[in-house]
């Protein structure tokens, strides 16, 4: 499959998206998320972006206030998803114009839109970052 789950985290523990690509139980996902946060935001800027957690690879970086972590596969490539990454931040700046917590936080749905418009069951289906956006440019036309 690939991708199991995305979260966007800022830099106090609090998660400010959250997206499954595999069926969890909420008491499973509190438990997994917490675990996950906790032991990313404890590792210092010189450790590696990647950690390994249950059956997971945890891909994480760091943008301003907020860390975007990926759990994938463990036979996932770790620089291809540090690149996917990198094209939702860069996807997300153009929308919000230099993304923030607050951003997330005020326009949740099209954060979702996004990762929907980018990410299929798991797979990566669209980098095209004119692409992902044009459908939610639509839609602000429309309103």
């Amino acid at each position: 499959m690939g991708i199991r789950f995305i979260l966007m985290v800022n830099k106090q523990g609090q998660t400010r998206l959250a997206q499954y690509y595999e069926w969890l139980t909420l008491e499973e996902r509190r438990a997994l998320e917490g675990e996950i946060v906790r032991k990313c935001l404890a590792r210092t800027e010189q450790q590696c972006s990647f950690v390994e957690h249950r059956n997971y690879k945890i891909v994480y970086r760091r943008y301003a206030s907020l860390f975007f972590l990926v759990g994938v596969d463990n036979d996932e490539n770790e620089l291809a998803i540090l690149e996917f990454i990198h094209l939702l931040v860069e996807t997300m700046d153009r929308h919000f114009g230099n993304v923030c917590e607050l951003d997330i936080m005020f326009h949740l749905e099209k954060a979702h839109f996004m990762l929907e418009e980018m990410v299929m069951n798991g797979c990566i289906v669209e980098t095209s970052k004119s692409n992902i956006l044009s459908p939610i440019q639509l839609m602000e036309k429309m309103s």
